[in-house]
């Protein structure tokens, strides 16, 4: 065999959306690194060989304004761009062509790490090279590095090197979790194969094989919902394994999927109770997907009462959202619905100290296994929130590298400058504001614009909706509002009761707390301006959650142009299919968007608007938060293009911009087959611009983008600029009416 060994800064195992972001991450920052993956394909779940969803802070757009930026957030808006469709196959080029796009990254498919060389005592222990086989071509293979990234999912390198960690369910006691078992135990959560279909335009028969499972003597068909038409992820519920060991009976956990996706598909061609007959399979998963092996344990342990209470974690460098999602152990055969979800009011915060080992002093670890109890693994699992932990963990491993310093050192030393080095890169984290000194648009005399969106307004009916439920109206209120006038319809004269709420956190879009009420006339007939002078003057620009309590004799018009920074939400307590079994009172379930995404009902608000300045661009935020953070234009004339200005008292050189466009995070996007969403590019992202620098009396031309589809920019300028005034001349948008920008930077 042939014998190797490969230095380089960082080794980042695991090859899943944790391990490819966080070697992505790492490779950005100037760090040489080996990204090594035992399968032939990158993404892990996500990929080909699985095909799950990418999960993330949306919740299936339960949460608003909760998609991911950063590396994921590049991923699912150049999927959406070039596989609107949700081709596994062009999902799987597009992460491939995200890690060949580095230089500094190089990539080793096909090569299973089973070797970890490791030293110290079990309190401190240090890696110093770990090996793999590179199947197929006989390539024993040592990887050497400073710091090592365990992204495997069962955590193996971490288990070979003897980092601390966890299997199964902790006890009530330890964390005081309400949905943790009152005695300690080895459960998880199981693993799943799924499949595609198709209709072949013909009649296919369908003969099934020996070992296919007669699921009508189990209780599959009476618990679990099975349709002639579901594909895929539809199936996440053929769930098995959780009471065995999902790695070590990895072999008989697939055996016994595989037999029940031949028996359901058999009940489905052969029962004579689905309209099936032109249909065939297409594809059939061979590889089980695993929802949970080992938790290491970290400098800190994640837990239920946490991520319930969004807690504000000062070390905070990620974000999620998906619920607390725990499945029955018995999986498909059990008697109970397939999942239970406790939803958190909005997003929350995953610390760095969870993102490291507690005893292995150069590993990080991102994806599943990250240090969190199994209650809160059951959210921080989902794939899309694994990969912004990876871009957590990966900038976290490259100034450790950097500097010679360890994680926990990195922590304690240099946390605002890990945090400030991922919002320079454009991942999130939620509530910190940009203060890097090296930013020059920090130290500028003014920010200007050409125009500013000072009157919200939504003024054009596309459809109406009767108040036969409550609805709601989501505003920014910058710096306070007097109220709102609603289009109205009324069958008879009636009055109708509207609520002004906050929401509480800055990031949540649920009714908190009430301010004020109020009843208004509404007379009969349609198309009434109605106003209700709901007055609010708070302390800090927030969101307002104006209710329009249920009134049978009055509708709604409802428009169909999106407003950046406006929502509207129906109030519906039903179960939704989506979420299982629903625990106690969960108000983000309850005021639902889906009706009314990027379609708002209609609105004028009766005060101007600050929450659309041109400073918006430069207060240190770029996604909403508590606001919209943003600079937004009055309506995008052809002839008359709009710009956004940064100037200084006296001259500055800039060899750099970053700029970053509004991508609508609150557009909920999918990579494979959830939904479809029917525009490729997100409509108020910028098309066309020029980035200008006054120069001897005049404006010149330093950068330019077009046809842009893409969110986050950085412009290193062939030659540095000496100048007072810089500037971004918006030509065109992608469809939206009006020009828009989250954040500009400038470097020297």
């Amino acid at each position: 065999m042939k014998q190797e060994i490969v230095s380089s800064d960082i080794t980042v195992v695991g090859g899943g959306l944790a391990g490819v972001c966080a070697a992505v991450a790492a490779a950005r920052l100037g760090q040489t690194v080996s990204l090594v993956q035992n399968r032939p394909v990158l993404g892990g779940n996500a990929s080909s060989e699985v095909r799950v969803w990418v999960c993330g802070a949306t919740s299936h757009g339960v949460h608003r304004n909760a998609r991911e930026t950063g590396i994921m957030g590049e991923l699912f808006v150049e999927n959406q761009y070039r596989n609107i469709d949700g081709n596994p196959y062009i999902w799987d080029l597009i992460v491939l062509e995200k890690v060949k796009a580095e230089k500094n990254i190089t990539l080793f498919l096909n090569t299973d790490v089973h070797e970890v060389e490791a030293d110290g005592d079990e309190h401190s222990r240090t890696i110093r090279s770990v090996t793999g086989w590179m199947m197929g071509s006989e390539r024993r293979i040592r990887f050497d590095s400073r710091v090592y990234l365990d992204c495997t999912g069962d955590g193996l390198v971490g288990f070979l090197a003897g980092a601390k960690f966890r299997i199964g369910r902790e006890a009530q006691e330890e964390f005081n979790e309400e949905w943790a078992p009152l005695v300690q135990d080895d459960i998880t959560l199981g693993s799943t194969l799924l499949f595609y279909t198709k209709d072949a335009g013909r009649p296919v028969k369908y003969i099934a094989p020996s070992f296919a499972k007669d699921i009508t003597q189990t209780s599959i068909p009476m618990k679990r919902v099975i349709r002639s038409g579901d594909n895929g992820c539809s199936y996440w519920w053929i769930e098995w394994g959780g009471e065995l060991d999902t790695v070590h009976d990895n072999e008989r956990i697939r055996d016994e999927l595989s037999s029940v996706i031949y028996g359901i598909w058999n009940y489905i061609k052969n029962s004579g109770q689905f309209d099936s007959d032109n249909l065939t399979l297409e594809w059939i998963g061979s590889l089980p997907g695993k929802r949970e092996y080992r938790r290491f344990v970290g400098d800190y342990v994640l837990n239920q009462n946490d991520v319930i209470a969004q807690e504000l974690f000062a070390d905070r460098v990620a974000f999620g959202g998906w619920s607390i999602d725990l499945h029955p152990p018995q999986g498909m055969y059990a008697t109970v619905s397939g999942s239970k979800h406790m939803h958190m009011d909005g997003s929350y915060h995953i610390p760095f100290r969870s993102l490291y080992s507690v005893n292995v002093t150069n590993m990080l670890m991102a994806g599943r296994n990250i240090s969190a109890s199994h209650v809160a693994f059951g959210t921080t699992r989902v794939m899309a929130t694994c990969a912004v932990i990876g871009e957590a963990a990966g900038t976290g491993a490259a100034l450790c590298a950097a500097k010679g310093i360890s994680p926990r050192e990195l922590h304690d030393g240099h946390l605002g400058e890990l945090q400030q080095t991922l919002l320079r890169q454009d991942a999130a984290v939620l509530g910190v504001k940009n203060t890097d000194a090296a930013d020059l648009v920090r130290s500028a005399a003014a920010v200007s614009a050409s125009s500013t969106l000072t009157q919200l307004a939504l003024e054009q009916s596309a459809s109406i909706l009767s108040l036969d439920k409550h609805v709601a109206l989501l505003l920014p209120v910058d710096p306070f509002i007097e109220g709102v006038e609603l289009l109205l319809d009324a069958s008879e004269a009636t009055e109708l009761t509207v609520e002004l709420w906050s929401t509480g956190k800055p990031q949540n879009y649920v009714p908190a707390s009430l301010v004020s009420s109020i009843q208004v006339a509404v007379p009969q007939g349609t198309q009434h301006w109605v106003k209700a002078p709901l007055a609010w003057h708070p302390e800090t620009a927030q969101n307002a959650f104006i209710i329009l309590k249920n009134n049978p004799a009055v509708s709604v018009h409802q428009s169909a142009q999106p407003q950046t920074g406006v929502h509207s939400f129906a109030y519906g307590s039903e179960k939704s299919a989506d979420f299982g079994d629903m625990h106690h009172h969960q108000p983000v379930v309850d005021w639902r968007q889906y009706q009314f995404v990027r379609s708002p009902i209609c609105f004028r608000l009766l005060s101007p608007t600050k929450a659309f300045t041109p400073d918006k661009a430069a207060d240190g935020y770029k996604r909403p938060y508590g606001g919209p953070h943003a600079w937004s234009s009055t309506s995008l004339q052809v002839s008359e293009p709009q710009w956004l200005e940064v100037s200084w008292t006296e001259a500055v050189h800039i060899q750099s911009v970053h700029l970053t466009f509004n991508d609508d995070v609150n557009e909920d996007l999918i990579n494979l087959h959830h939904h479809r969403t029917d525009f490729e590019i997100i409509p108020e992202l910028v098309k066309s611009y020029k980035l200008q620098a006054f120069t001897s009396g005049e404006w010149t031309t330093v950068a330019e983008g077009t046809d842009n589809h893409t969110r986050h920019h950085v412009h290193v300028l062939t030659a540095p600029v000496t100048t007072d005034r810089i500037r971004v001349l918006i030509e065109a948008t992608n469809g939206s009416e009006r020009a828009e920008i989250l954040e500009i930077r400038c470097y020297t």
